[in-house]
């Protein structure tokens, strides 16, 4: 926390304005538990069913749980009646299956579409050039227990600063786009940067930073 509020101070803006997602996938909920411990609320998973068994032995309503993977069709029921958070909507019919279970359960899913602003065809997500007209068939339909709340991308693995800096601004400038052009209202969340470039993330502008080695080392299975 004291090196992201180093590097907010830097960017000139405030701590409050960037939160820490301890990215807790394949660590054991013991390891999740010492650093709720410590003070942190945010946790991130990348597995629904895996997610949901910490989420019940921690069932504690400070805390914030976000998904980061892809979203499976037969795992939308457990994403949106038990995580706060989803990173990583690239698809309408994902939309249509976490709307209907998060309308069911009474709850509201904050969810962000995940862009490829790389291009890199190992990676899900829009294209920075898809992301329009993504944008413009969504907002033609009303979306109970979703609500649509930013962008999330990655640089590309081991990208030097010039590079992942880059990527991030570009993330930045298409949220921009997007708010004029849509009259987006709450689309202001930017999730991106990791262990290794968090710090240029958040120059950049991110407001949520997913963190997993450098809080809880390397991981515990494959």
């Amino acid at each position: 926390m004291a090196r992201i509020a180093q590097a907010a101070r830097v960017s000139g803006r405030p701590t409050s304005a960037v939160r820490l997602v301890a990215v807790s996938k394949t660590h054991t909920a013991q390891a999740v538990a010492q650093l709720a411990a410590c003070g942190q609320r945010h946790f991130g998973e990348s597995r629904a069913q895996e997610g949901v068994a910490k989420i019940a032995v921690m069932p504690d309503a400070a805390f914030e749980w976000h998904f980061l993977g892809p979203v499976q069709r037969n795992k939308a029921r457990l994403i949106a009646r038990h995580f706060h958070w989803l990173h990583s909507l690239e698809g309408l019919d994902a939309a249509e299956a976490l709307s209907r279970h998060a309308h069911a359960a009474d709850t509201t899913l904050r969810v962000l579409i995940e862009v490829n602003v790389t291009a890199d065809p190992r990676k899900h997500g829009l294209s920075a050039a898809a992301l329009p007209a993504f944008l413009e068939a969504y907002c033609t339909r009303a979306w109970p227990g979703l609500r649509l709340s930013g962008l999330m991308t990655m640089a590309a693995h081991g990208a030097p600063e010039s590079a992942a800096r880059a990527t991030f601004a570009r993330l930045r400038e298409l949220a921009a786009d997007c708010r004029r052009a849509f009259g987006l209202a709450g689309f202001d969340e930017l999730s991106m940067g990791m262990s290794d470039d968090y710090h240029w993330a958040i120059a950049e502008g991110a407001t949520m930073v997913r963190i997993g080695r450098a809080l809880f080392g390397a991981r515990d299975i494959g």
